[in-house]
């Protein structure tokens, strides 16, 4: 039986799994403990956030065995309504011990001992909960897996494009309602609120990381969330959301204008949007990501403004769970990667001068084609919107 909200077939999912054998088998290791809640979602269908608060795993290995899926028993209807697993075993919180199940799950599939692969860096793996699978799972070893299972997300796929789409459309609500509701006089706190009613009321999910919006000094601060600040004229406001379909993220970011700024904040702006679009230029397929980066810097050099670039130049985006929406791919300085068709990629260029109580951040959600890039979602880098 199909389950009632699987997102994707389970052709897609096995093909997904069949890839994650493989690079499982190529790293040496016997089976995979996954704990990840986006790894559970993009191999297992398995849509559900309570991984950090429950553990939960999937546990497969490089062969043709069934996977089994560990779950709480109260989150059993979830599994049920969305993976195409059919192995699934349940524990009592409190009263039954998930780490014994797993071992035991484990010792069904492999024998005493050896490597298993498990998400060390997810925020579903608590460090205690890491030191009872050790000694559940003793002698095995377990080492981390994070990057190997989340480099399997870069390419997306036709069908995961579709999502990204609809969830880049959502975003643009989002946009539109900024512009519409951002003048002089109005609350941080009530702009978040209508940029996020906007997706909300179009049918998008809910967002891995809280809406980020900051205005007048607060832009100084590149992750800000919205306080009880009432917006004043000529100041720049920054604002930084997602739209969601099926757990894909396509970013929208945008610094808008509540009426007639400054010129130096006009120029913060230009050499912000400057910077953007020298990133943008430089992206190719197979360009390494250092490179971008590097062009992103350019302009900012010139302007006198490279220590106010103080973050990374993008990163991968997809499946997401709280409390964040990275992949594992980075755009930035020191990573050795190249950019590939099929990519889809958050990039911004951030310009915030260190004790100047101003900033601006442009950006968005792209994807990377065969001839470049395609912009999703986001303001981008256009000249500057005065609103009021």
């Amino acid at each position: 039986m199909h389950p009632q909200f699987a997102a994707f077939s389970a052709d897609e999912h096995q093909a997904r799994l069949t890839r994650a054998r493989h690079a499982l088998g190529e790293a040496g290791f016997d089976a995979c403990v996954c704990v990840a809640p986006e790894n559970l979602y993009y191999l297992g269908g398995y849509d559900s956030w309570v991984g950090v608060n429950s553990p939960q795993a999937m546990v497969f290995t490089p062969g043709n065995d069934e996977p089994t899926l560990i779950v709480r028993n109260v989150d059993l209807p979830l599994a049920v309504e969305t993976t195409w697993l059919r192995d699934i075993r349940t524990y009592h919180l409190h009263l039954e011990d998930p780490a014994a199940l797993i071992a035991q799950v484990v010792a069904e599939k492999v024998a005493e001992g050896g490597t298993l692969a498990i998400e060390t860096q997810s925020y579903a793996l608590s460090f205690e909960l890491g030191r009872l699978l050790e000694r559940a799972l003793a002698p095995a070893t377990l080492m981390d897996a994070s990057t190997l299972l989340g480099d399997l997300r870069w390419i997306k796929s036709p069908a995961e494009i579709a999502c990204m789409r609809r969830a880049a459309a959502t975003a643009q609500l989002g946009i539109d309602a900024m512009r519409q509701a951002l003048k002089p006089g109005i609350n941080e706190m009530a702009l978040a609120g209508e940029i996020e009613n906007a997706m909300r009321r179009a049918g998008g999910d809910f967002w891995s990381v809280p809406t980020e919006l900051s205005s007048g000094p607060r832009t100084e601060g590149g992750h800000g969330t919205p306080r009880d600040r009432v917006i004043e004229a000529g100041e720049l406001v920054h604002a930084e959301f997602a739209g969601v379909d099926q757990r894909y993220h396509a970013v929208a970011i945008a610094t808008m204008a509540a009426g007639d700024v400054s010129g130096d904040l006009k120029d913060l702006y230009a050499a912000t949007r400057a910077s953007l679009d020298a990133g943008i230029a430089a992206i190719q397929p197979g360009v390494p990501v250092a490179e971008v980066e590097e062009a992103s810097l350019e302009p900012l050099r010139e302007a006198g403004l490279a220590d106010a670039a103080m973050m990374r130049f993008g990163y991968g985006i997809g499946i997401a769970y709280p409390p964040i929406w990275l992949e594992t791919l980075q755009i930035s300085r020191g990573i050795d990667q190249r950019l590939e068709p099929g990519m889809a990629f958050v990039l911004h260029a951030c310009v915030t001068p260190p004790g100047s109580g101003s900033g601006a951040i442009l950006g968005g959600t792209w994807l990377m084609t065969d001839d470049g890039v395609e912009m999703l979602a986001g303001a981008g880098a256009i000249d500057l919107e005065v609103c009021d």
